[in-house]
């Protein structure tokens, strides 16, 4: 399988701009770009699916640049629905030192990235009207489905001239970088056409394009910060187990399109995954694999088996050998009850909520219904102190199955 083929059968290739691209992707090695605007100071999963295949066409012996949009992130690529909102300049500066870091883990340093600032700062606007404006025209850029889409409800002029820019970012590093292709999400497609014909029209040369679909969750919504559910590469925003916990979870009609997008795993393994998922799901072993690879690849494997040891404790229910930085972890989103006192366990059900009243606490912990840091509980006269919290710290209660309660000892200063 050639490397065009293999991204075909991946499901990575939507639009094409070349009539020779699968020769020259197939070929000798060449420059290409992808890039984003430093709208935050984390990408998030639905970049990484981009830079995955980034990673693809270096594996294959391609040179990478991967360009962060210092000059674009200070317009705004055009939303569908409406206006984005301007950050300031030293946010989106702070954003983009933290987006190079990433992105030169991610590659192992072995990427070369770029600032599209560099050289717009300086740049005169009426040269670049005369070096960009005069060769696209008007009806064209109005014909882009993007712009389209919003003359109904109002566009900016900064926002219509976006596709100016980074079709100068394109026209750049054609010239500078002898960067001949442009690989982007599908929402792109337009930016990319605008880059592909200035070279043309300025450099009587050929340029080439391809977009990736853009990956959905099973609701069809983007992985995407507008949309409201961001996976962030960085894992002090969205920790190793939060990832681990949403990729063991998805759709089970989903899982091998996620595999083929996000993994470097072979066709052979996709394929035995594949089987194994229809004839054997609820082993869950492509979900599995899924989680392994991306957790592994953007965390590191130690990272991915800490996840696996939080999601099987908490699935145990035996979580007396977790620390203090994986209870944090796996009760990120759960509000933390600060107790200062000894107290007796009835008195600490009710206190922390756990119980409505102490008799709704006597009957609880009398019908084994109440575990403390994974151990069941059934003396009403049993003490909650510092000794039996974890790192001296948490006590992790479930009532039940499934309902989960976190307190710790101290302060609020001491909590932080």
């Amino acid at each position: 399988m050639t490397l065009y083929e293999e991204l075909k059968w991946r499901g990575l290739i939507k639009d094409v701009a070349g009539e020779d691209l699968e020769k020259i992707l197939n070929g000798k090695p060449i420059t290409f770009y992808w890039g984003t605007d430093p709208t935050a100071d984390s990408l998030h999963l639905g970049h990484y699916s981009s830079l995955v295949t980034a990673k693809r066409l270096a594996k294959a012996g391609h040179h990478p640049i991967l360009l962060v949009g210092g000059a674009t992130g200070l317009i705004g690529d055009p939303r569908p629905t409406a206006e984005r909102e301007i950050i300031s300049k030293e946010q989106l500066n702070k954003n983009l030192e933290g987006i190079k870091k990433q992105v030169s883990d991610i590659f192992d340093g072995k990427a070369e990235v770029v600032n599209n600032y560099d050289w717009f700062k300086g740049y005169e606007f009426t040269d670049f009207l005369r070096d960009v404006g005069k060769y696209i025209n008007i009806n064209y850029m109005l014909d882009k489905d993007i712009i389209r889409r919003r003359l109904e409800t109002g566009i900016t002029f900064a926002e219509f001239a976006y596709t100016l820019i980074q079709g100068y970012d394109f026209l750049w590093l054609y010239q500078n970088k002898n960067c001949v292709l442009q690989a982007e999400g599908s929402d792109q497609w337009g930016n990319i056409t605008t880059g592909i014909d200035l070279i043309r029209k300025k450099l009587g040369k050929e340029a080439y394009g391809f977009t990736m679909p853009l990956v959905l969750d099973k609701y069809g919504r983007k992985f995407g910060k507008s949309e409201g559910n961001a996976l962030w590469l960085d894992r002090n925003k969205t920790s190793s187990y939060e990832l681990y916990q949403y990729l063991i979870n998805v759709d089970d009609e989903m899982v091998i399109s996620y595999l083929k997008i996000f993994t470097f795993l072979s066709v052979e393994e996709i394929n035995e995954l594949e089987k194994s998922n229809k004839e054997n799901p609820h082993l869950r072993e492509a979900h599995k694999a899924l989680a392994r690879e991306i957790i592994t690849d953007l965390h590191g494997s130690e990272a991915y088996k800490e996840a696996v040891k939080i999601s099987q404790s908490l699935f145990s229910g035996d979580i007396k050998d977790l620390t203090s930085e994986e209870i944090e972890m796996a009760f990120k989103g759960l509000d933390k009850i600060v107790i200062e006192n000894d107290m007796n366990i009835v008195d600490f059900l009710v206190n922390t909520g756990v119980c409505s009243s102490k008799r709704e606490s006597r009957e609880f912990v009398n019908n084994n219904s109440i575990s403390i840091n994974g151990e069941k509980i059934n003396d009403l006269e049993f003490v909650i102190n510092k000794s039996i919290a974890i790192d001296n710290k948490y006590v992790v209660v479930r009532r039940g199955k499934k309902k989960y309660f976190i307190a710790c000892f101290g302060g609020k200063d001491e909590e932080e």
